[in-house]
């Protein structure tokens, strides 16, 4: 719900979004929902995210349900405003990645803790813990209702430089999916970099940052093959997930059988779908970004895929439960240490000391 104290925060953006919304008709009692949705290239946006509000989600209500959709990036918003400006009403439904976001909410980052879930049953398994927890904060800290999770593909390293293991990422300047992926960087001996998602290939082709993480197959979709040589499959950036909320003050303007369908249409026709995916995406991204299978997303490269030795995904792990979680919890708070151990570390047999 677009009010007048978010339209003056944010100015040109709100207006933009109240154009969206005036632009089209709508049916007679129809409720329209102005949706932000993450990156309008990658394939959750385009697959899952807009397909789902401005398809299924319309046709499930029987019209009663119209959607007006655009995506932050093509709002010209940075990822880690959305939660504050959903919170300010400035859009009725947001979506971004949870890391971008962790500036305003720090307990946040317990969500996606890189190495914990190397396939998609055991992500699922820790975010669904999680979830209680995400739902006080989205509450709490930004005036949002939690509507569903779901992930990118897990979040691997690419180098431009050859690299053989976790050894040679010493002394390389590495772009973190998020602060505890750059924290085990720079525990790793490596420099962690912040670099927003789009700038990415230009400072790798500069040679501002040598390697990076993301998503396999958002790196595929983004062309991080054409400016980096050796692809590392190890998660040592998590899964990356995005939160989508939907305004807690508009939230409660909706009727309980509106409410219901909304929860329950999300479950089944996005947040499974989309875990789904995830858990097939490793193999068919590494084919199409090493050229060692068929590649149905596109032309396959040639990238060189260096597969981590045991003794570095023990090296990691124990970098990630000696220095990055209890760093996390520092800063969290011991409250959320204790409530994360008791689900998060509960499932996936890690506990914060």
């Amino acid at each position: 719900m677009l009010t007048s104290a978010g339209m003056h925060r944010v100015g040109p953006v709100a207006g933009a979004v109240l154009g969206l919304a005036l632009l089209a008709p709508t049916g007679a009692g129809a409720e329209t929902l102005s949706v932000v949705g993450s990156w309008s290239s990658l394939p959750l946006y385009q697959q899952y995210e807009a397909p789902f509000w401005t398809e299924h989600l319309p046709a499930a209500s029987n019209g009663t349900i119209d959607v007006q959709m655009t995506t932050f990036n093509q709002m010209g918003v940075s990822g880690g405003d959305v939660y504050r400006l959903l919170g300010d009403g400035v859009f009725d439904v947001g979506m971004t990645v949870a890391d971008y976001t962790v500036g305003d909410a720090p307990e946040l980052e317990g969500l996606d803790v890189p190495l914990i879930a190397t396939d998609a049953a055991s992500a699922r398994a820790a975010v669904d813990a999680a979830r209680p927890m995400v739902e006080d904060i989205m509450r709490d800290r930004f005036n949002a209702k939690l509507l569903a999770i779901a992930p990118y593909p897990p979040q691997i390293v690419f180098c431009k430089p050859a690299v053989a293991g976790l050894a040679d990422l010493q002394g390389l300047k590495i772009r973190g999916s998020g602060r505890m992926t750059t924290k085990l960087m720079d525990a790793l001996g490596a420099e962690g970099v912040n670099v927003g998602f789009s700038e990415v290939p230009g400072a790798l082709q500069r040679g501002v940052i040598d390697c990076a993480i993301t998503g396999s197959g958002s790196g595929y979709s983004a062309g991080w093959h054409e400016v980096s040589t050796h692809v590392m499959p190890l998660p040592l950036g998590g899964w990356d997930p995005v939160v989508t909320a939907m305004n807690l003050d508009r939230w409660t303007t909706l009727p309980a059988e509106t409410q219901e369908l909304i929860l329950s249409e999300i479950a089944e026709a996005f947040e499974a779908p989309a875990w789904d995916s995830a858990a097939a995406s490793l193999e068919i991204d590494l084919a199409c970004l090493t050229g060692s299978g068929d590649c149905p997303l596109g032309a396959p490269a040639g990238m060189t895929l260096v597969e981590a030795s045991e003794a570095d995904a023990e090296t990691a792990r124990r970098i990630l439960v000696e220095i990055v979680l209890p760093d996390w919890a520092e800063r969290a708070g011991e409250a959320w240490k204790t409530r994360w151990n008791d689900s998060v570390g509960q499932v996936t047999g890690v506990s914060i000391p």
